[in-house]
């Protein structure tokens, strides 16, 4: 008897002319891999767009912040707080845990120190330290007035704040060093995106007009260059369903649901980077979907050789993935694959090495949520 451990999600997704996900330099973010050149997009770009996706849809937000006092002053003052006083009462809290190291940076002239980590809390948890520091006005005011306030607050309450979840946090894990009870081991692993071929970045160089020019101006208001590339994309994640029971307590309808959100939001988003620019708003040309009993399968190495020619990539990386799938299931142990399945913008040949071929991408991920929840398969 073989019980769901693990769900793998692969796609492949062409961009046209676009920079999603820059680099320091304002130019695509690349990887050199199989000895090419290749156009990559961090897991981080993704996953963020993925994470605020699924927050949407479940009107469960979080936040991730190093600007943890600002927020709880802000919430201060609209319960009428003296913005001076309010501010106080932000730092009070960063104070009263930051035995762990947290320490303050200063921002800009006039606004409320950082912290030097970032918090990642529920939007509902920075209303609940703003309560905390609300039972406490009288005393943080007579701490304020002197030269060097101390912590004066209960730290008790405020980690356990800090410690509260939502679902993405479930989902992707929270790390804080300087505070280690209030971290959350991830449940889902998210590859970095890469392009199938080689890439090269191109330069544009544009000009902008301005509407209200001087006499006699022929020239432009603005010059500038962008750097873009194009190409079709591997992409991957998994999620451990162990390990995301674990963290809701074995909740399995829960579970049930944020894996579908999860797996939604990975069909479905695109990250934002230049995008009123470019408009690179796709849907993957494939999505193929695995539910494990033993580890996660990234297909990456069908990709190490890049693609080449001149006539498109996207039919030929499907019938690549296709057969690094098959080769996958003769090496590894047959009893390890509970179910795979896949869709396709091209839906003429059926792909042996993917499982189950689905009309559609929303009864692709019903297939496999249903296999990933029905425990004790044979």
């Amino acid at each position: 008897m073989t019980s769901p451990l693990y769900l793998d999600v692969h796609a492949l997704q062409t961009l046209p002319y676009s920079n999603v996900n820059r680099d320091d330099l304002g130019s695509p973010k690349t990887v050199v891999y199989g000895g090419k050149e290749r156009t990559r997009v961090s897991s981080q770009s993704w996953k963020r767009a993925v994470r605020h996706q699924v927050e949407q849809r479940l009107g469960d937000s979080a936040v991730r912040t190093r600007r943890l006092i600002g927020q709880v002053a802000e919430r201060l003052v609209a319960r009428g707080w003296d913005a001076a006083l309010a501010e106080h009462g932000g730092r009070q809290i960063v104070l009263s845990v930051a035995k762990g190291g947290i320490k303050l940076e200063k921002e800009k002239e006039g606004e409320p120190p950082a912290t030097s980590v970032l918090f990642y809390l529920p939007v509902s948890a920075i209303d609940a330290l703003a309560g905390i520091a609300a039972d406490h006005k009288e005393e943080i005011a007579k701490e304020a007035a002197k030269k060097t306030p101390k912590a004066i607050l209960p730290g008790e309450p405020i980690v356990a704040v800090l410690s509260s979840r939502n679902a993405t946090v479930n989902l992707f894990g929270r790390m804080l060093a300087e505070l280690p009870s209030t971290e959350v081991d991830g449940a889902v692993q998210f590859a970095h995106a890469f392009t199938v071929h080689g890439t090269a970045v191109e330069v544009d160089f544009f000009t902008a007009v301005d509407d209200v020019p001087k006499d006699n101006d022929r020239g432009s208001g603005h010059m500038n260059a962008g750097q873009f590339s194009a190409g079709t994309f591997y992409r991957y994640a998994n999620i451990d369903l162990a390990g995301l029971l674990r963290n809701l307590d074995g909740d399995a309808a829960t579970a049930r649901e944020l894996v579908t959100e999860f797996l939604r939001a990975f069909v479905q988003t695109v990250p934002s980077g230049k995008q009123n620019a470019t408009a690179a708003m796709t849907l993957p040309d494939l999505v193929h979907v695995a539910v494990r009993a033993d580890r996660p399968v990234s297909f990456a190495p069908a990709f190490e050789t890049a693609l080449y020619g001149a006539d498109g990539y996207a039919a030929r990386a499907r019938d690549e993935l296709d057969a690094y799938a098959r080769r996958v299931q003769q090496l590894w142990w047959q009893d390890s694959l509970i179910l795979g399945g896949y869709a396709a913008r091209d839906d003429k040949d059926e792909l042996t090495g993917l499982g189950r071929q689905h009309d559609s991408y929303p009864g692709l991920i019903d297939a496999a949520v249903t296999a990933a929840f029905q425990r004790d398969q044979a």
